[in-house]
């Protein structure tokens, strides 16, 4: 993707940002002081650089665990290469689906080639999610796991520089 160059006042809205949104009732206000713009400012060069593909997303990122979602596990899934995209969509579209991919396989280990994150207060809802997704798949499914979380690891994306 050839996103359009930021501007040094978007680099300085990134980097206010990147760390998350401020947690009070009205984030762009603060945002918009912090940088000397109006709140509209903010909020206009945001959806540019989210419609340009400067920044994918602006969004809450639970901690599942603190939220009662103790079983955490990564569906794997072997389907026809032919069909990833539009079976990755129906299972991306799925309520209990975090996150939905394609990954390249590794053969003849590891077969599977499109992955989706679920969710659950137990294990056993885990499957059970996992099971309604084979269900979805169908004949389409060839073969599948689950592999559960065991530690929390810290997830961030890229940051930029000060």
């Amino acid at each position: 993707m050839n996103a359009p160059p930021i501007d040094a006042l978007d680099r300085r809205l990134v980097l206010a940002t990147q760390g998350g949104l401020p947690l009070v009732s009205r984030p762009y206000h603060q945002l918009a002081d912090q940088l000397e713009i109006s709140p509209q400012e903010v909020i206009e060069r945001l959806a540019r650089m989210l419609d340009s593909g400067v920044i994918r997303r602006i969004g809450a990122v639970p901690n599942h665990y603190a939220i009662g979602y103790t079983a955490n596990g990564m569906s794997v899934w072997d389907v026809p290469d032919e069909r990833i995209d539009e079976l990755g969509a129906r299972v991306g579209a799925l309520d209990f689906v975090t996150h939905c991919y394609h990954r390249p396989r590794q053969l003849p280990a590891w077969p599977y080639s499109l992955f989706a994150m679920v969710h659950g207060i137990s294990r056993g809802e885990v499957r059970a999610k996992v099971a309604a997704i084979a269900e979805l798949l169908g004949a389409d499914c060839r073969a599948h796991d689950v592999l559960f979380s065991t530690a929390i690891l810290k997830k961030t994306g890229l940051r930029l520089g000060a």
